[in-house]
């Protein structure tokens, strides 16, 4: 009896240690490509660097569907892994808001909405009010995620939450405003984004006398007027002050509705022909490339048709850089070539290409959508550069960078338009390294955006190369179980022939 006692004890006080010691020592073992159960450097940066406790209230509803309770099981395990990063300093709790109407009452305060699940009862289809909220608290301050994502969003939300409330001095970079450029309405995405790390300001040339020293960065996104060149001598000014500028433009514009594609000029392609950045009146055409919808009548019928459309380019060329580290696919709309111009004492570091069958039609042009038939003679150009850098190689002059795109609206939104992610990321990721601030580059473009067929398996050429693929995804895994099958049934023979030799035991 008492050695049974002993052994339990001993058991209890084993499971005990163990438990202690896996909370101190943290590990999982992440076999997905895009490492989604691994926490980011810069999220296990901020988590380290936490000078005061921040608490996390997680609103879940019990009783979810499937599919929703591994969310909650995910937040839990991804709070688990903050708290020992962060030694302690990010505390939580789970809270059911159905068990108290007071904690629904506080949650509609917060202007965090019920979410609608449906739930299969009695061979009903019924649907069922939840919660999946959570509260990030750091003194007095709050950050509210009205719906805790899954997968990578999970982890994004929650640190730029965290790294949000615990910036004491917001750096600020600069929108420049006054010659057609849109404002911050019309970059709403990007906008939120960049408030998590900066107070983002606008910037008027015509009533300042300089650009401020206090801007890490300044961004000319899409001007559509005329530019003074007086606007042009300051930003010169602030560039040799060491100043950062990003900037977005159209050198020409393309109009569906009109079927035609136009020169754009507002003076900014002659001042940046004097730096060695020459951005052509041409249109990039690319034989990868996004659809549009055509109205097309059959009989007395009309359809929508999608036909792809290589004045929209869909760009998966990046070369190695911290700004487009991750990124998968942009989608550039008439975007212009851009060609490196300059002398020995710059560099211009290409950062997003085309495809390996490109082309370039001068401004100004019609579009045949409808009846235009490509081929591969419309595409006899690879690898045009679309973005890039330009730096100075000197370092005695305190001359900053220049990150510029030859699309000036690739990330203007809207309340009806939505913008891509990675174009998004480009922009955000652009003012990051242009602010030297590269923390949540890496957060923000973890994780997989889409996953285009790589043009290798394309065509008919290729196809047998995909039935190959196609037939091996498929038998493989049935050869596997009949192997195993015959190799089990082989082992079982042999061993009823040992147990019916006289000499077995």
């Amino acid at each position: 009896m008492k050695k049974n006692t002993f052994s339990i004890l001993l058991v209890v006080g084993i499971i005990l240690v163990a438990n202690a010691i896996s909370k101190q020592l943290f590990f999982r073992m992440d076999l997905t490509a895009d490492q989604q159960y691994t926490l980011s450097h810069a999220t296990k940066n901020i988590l380290k660097n936490l000078d005061s406790p921040v608490t996390v209230k997680a609103y879940f509803t019990e009783g979810l569907p499937p599919q929703y309770a591994k969310v909650l099981q995910d937040f839990r395990d991804m709070l688990v892994e903050y708290s020992n990063v962060s030694k302690g300093m990010v505390d939580y709790e789970f809270v059911n808001p159905n068990e108290d109407p007071e904690v629904e009452k506080e949650l509609n305060q917060l202007r965090i909405p019920p979410i609608l699940f449906n739930v299969r009862e009695k061979d009903q289809l019924i649907q069922k009010k939840g919660y999946m909220a959570a509260i990030i608290q750091l003194d007095e301050q709050k950050d509210v995620i009205p719906v805790i994502q899954s997968g990578l969003g999970m982890e994004y939300s929650l640190t730029t939450g965290i790294k949000k409330l615990s910036i004491t001095d917001k750096p600020s970079v600069g929108l420049i405003q006054g010659h057609g450029e849109p404002g911050f309405q019309d970059l709403a995405q990007a906008y939120q984004s960049l408030s998590i790390l900066y107070n983002v300001e606008n910037v008027d040339l015509s009533a300042e006398s300089s650009v401020a020293d206090r801007f890490r960065a300044v961004a000319l996104v899409n001007p559509r007027d005329s530019i003074p060149a007086d606007h042009f001598a300051k930003l010169d000014d602030y560039l040799n002050r060491g100043g950062n500028l990003f900037i977005a433009y159209n050198a020409v514009d393309g109009d569906l509705q009109n079927a035609s594609g136009t020169a754009h000029t507002t003076g900014l392609e002659t001042w940046l022909k004097g730096k060695g950045l020459e951005i052509e009146n041409s249109f990039v055409v690319d034989a990868d490339c996004a659809p549009v919808s055509v109205q097309q009548r059959q009989g007395f019928f009309t359809i929508n048709t999608q036909v792809r459309f290589p004045f929209l380019p869909l760009i998966k060329n990046f070369p190695e850089h911290p700004i487009t580290k991750g990124m998968e696919q942009i989608l550039l709309p008439f975007v212009s070539p851009i060609r490196f111009t300059g002398d020995s004492l710059s560099t211009f570091t290409p950062i997003a290409l085309t495809s390996s069958q490109a082309g370039i039609i001068k401004a100004p042009t019609y579009f045949d959508v409808t009846n235009k038939k490509w081929n591969d003679s419309d595409f006899p150009l690879s690898n045009l550069v679309v973005a890039g850098i330009l730096e100075k190689k000197s370092t005695a002059a305190a001359s900053g960078k220049i990150v510029l795109i030859g699309d000036g609206d690739f990330a203007v939104g809207g309340q009806n338009r939505k913008v891509n992610k990675d174009n998004l990321n480009l922009f955000v990721n652009s003012i990051d390294w242009l602010s030297d601030d590269t923390g949540l580059i890496e957060l923000r473009t973890k994780g997989v955006a889409s996953r285009p067929i790589k043009d290798e398996y394309l065509g008919e050429d290729n196809a047998g190369k995909r039935n190959f693929l196609k037939y091996l995804n498929f038998g493989l895994p049935i050869l596997l179980i009949v192997i195993y099958g015959i190799f089990r049934a082989q082992r079982q023979r042999n061993l009823r022939i040992k147990r019916m030799q006289e000499r077995y035991v």
